[in-house]
């Protein structure tokens, strides 16, 4: 495993150290060691690391420069909302509060170049700085001379510095039209099943052997895999479900090696906990409690989704209602329920001499996404954008990936849920439905 992290210039522990913080990522972390050399030999300007979420790319970095003790400063292009705050992390980070003081109210990148300059002289490095720029799709919104200074702020400041920009999107999308110094480009690849299986391996409840828990990650990669390969979700998931899966081991119904058994406890649980993956409204306390809610309740609280228990973000809701009355509402009815100054309109004029079948018996039906956010900004009456959560966890699209047309969808939730969360913001759903008029 080390064999790839041999590099001159370094402690044979620390890269051994660094190589066990790294499963799965000896191959990119080797790259980037070759990139950087000797710690006192000049880097080169700047490295640009992209790939998905949750791919490692923060992770390598920071257990590198740490393990390694390299001087560097992490900036997030979140917190750091101005340029004057990603001057001033830069230079609080190198060379200390009374560097980061000399910035005047609102520095201009000739002020941060002046006074890193200023402090080098005093300070010359004895190894190689780093600057790591996390969130780096956030510098396309800056100035325009903000990212290519940054590009080759070896260059500018005279100093042995290297700035490595994290990113999720490619560097295509970054170029300034006006072009720039062009980065050493480094891909962080998604983690295979047999990698996340390796890593999230590690976990294992010390009160179990590596073997039952290595089994009960295999079985929670067979349901989620297909529709999550974040390692952060995964991990979430997995120390959410442990406690159901032992269930059986703890009351002595089951050995570790029944498997089987396990696995028909533990799947009506995981297929439950599916309409949560990327919903971080529940923590692993809150789960286990309204599952122990669920199950005593009784009567018509029983069929309700365990969804009607969370509380979803405010504006969610209204999305979700309007999506039910986009399922459940003819389309010619929109007009009559979300237009203000719609005229009189009788009901006999919408009714037809064969529409004499419940929309909801028929079913939900498809509905393309403009008029989808056309009644939600009706309900809602204000200008938010909605979120990609809950297009992807609550609506189902019903239409060929191959169609010229736009997409459709279709609501997934019950009537019973949908009464629930609109109880919740005092929405009285049942006046704008067609069936109930």
């Amino acid at each position: 495993m080390t064999s790839l992290l041999r590099q001159p210039g370094y402690e044979e522990e620390r890269l051994q150290r660094v190589a066990e913080l790294l499963p799965c990522r000896e191959v990119q972390a080797g790259l980037l060691l070759s990139l950087m050399g000797k710690p006192q030999q000049y880097s080169y300007p700047s490295v640009f690391i992209y790939g998905h979420q949750a791919s490692g790319k923060s992770h390598v970095i920071h257990v590198l420069l740490k393990e390694l003790e390299l001087p560097h400063a992490t900036v997030s292009c979140v917190e750091c909302v101005s340029v004057a705050l990603l001057f001033e992390q830069v230079l609080l980070s190198f060379f200390g509060c009374d560097a980061a003081s000399l910035l005047p109210r609102s520095p201009s990148l000739s002020d941060f170049v002046r006074i890193y300059r200023q402090q080098r002289s005093q300070s010359p490095a004895k190894q190689t700085r780093y600057i790591v720029m996390e969130k780096a799709e956030l510098l396309r919104d800056t100035d325009a001379n903000l990212l290519p200074a940054l590009l080759r702020l070896q260059e500018l400041v005279e100093d042995n510095v290297t700035v490595i920009l994290l990113s999720e999107i490619v560097w295509d999308k970054f170029r300034p039209n006006t072009g720039c110094f062009e980065p050493l480009l480094l891909h962080f690849p998604d983690y295979s099943k047999g990698e996340l299986q390796q890593i999230l391996s590690q976990d294992r409840h010390p009160s179990y052997s590596a073997e039952f828990y290595a089994s009960y990650i295999n079985i929670l990669l067979g349901v989620f895999y297909s529709v999550c390969r974040d390692l952060r979700e995964l991990r979430h998931l997995a120390a959410l479900n442990f406690s159901k899966f032992c269930e059986p081991l703890a009351e002595g119904k089951v050995k570790e090696t029944d498997t089987h058994k396990l696995w028909r406890n533990i799947e009506p649980h995981l297929k439950k906990a599916m309409q949560t993956v990327y919903l971080r409204e529940v923590s692993s306390l809150q789960w286990e409690q309204m599952q122990q809610m669920e199950e005593k309740e009784s009567g018509a609280l029983r069929g309700l989704s365990a969804h009607t228990h969370v509380e979803l973000p405010y504006y969610s809701k209204f999305l979700l209602i309007a999506a039910y009355l986009a399922s459940y509402n003819p389309a010619r009815t929109d007009k009559r329920f979300f237009l203000k100054h719609h005229g009189k309109i009788r009901k006999t004029n919408f009714l037809k001499k064969n529409e004499k079948t419940s929309n909801h018996l028929l079913g939900p039906k498809p509905f393309p996404l403009d008029r989808l956010l056309a009644i939600f900004y009706s309900v809602v009456d204000s200008r938010v954008a909605p979120t990609a959560s809950i297009f992807s966890q609550l609506l189902t699209k019903v239409s060929h990936d191959d169609q010229l047309d736009a997409p459709k969808y279709k609501c997934a939730v019950s009537m019973d849920f949908i009464c629930a969360i609109s109880r919740t913001v005092s929405f009285d759903i049942v006046k704008y439905l067609y069936d109930f008029l």
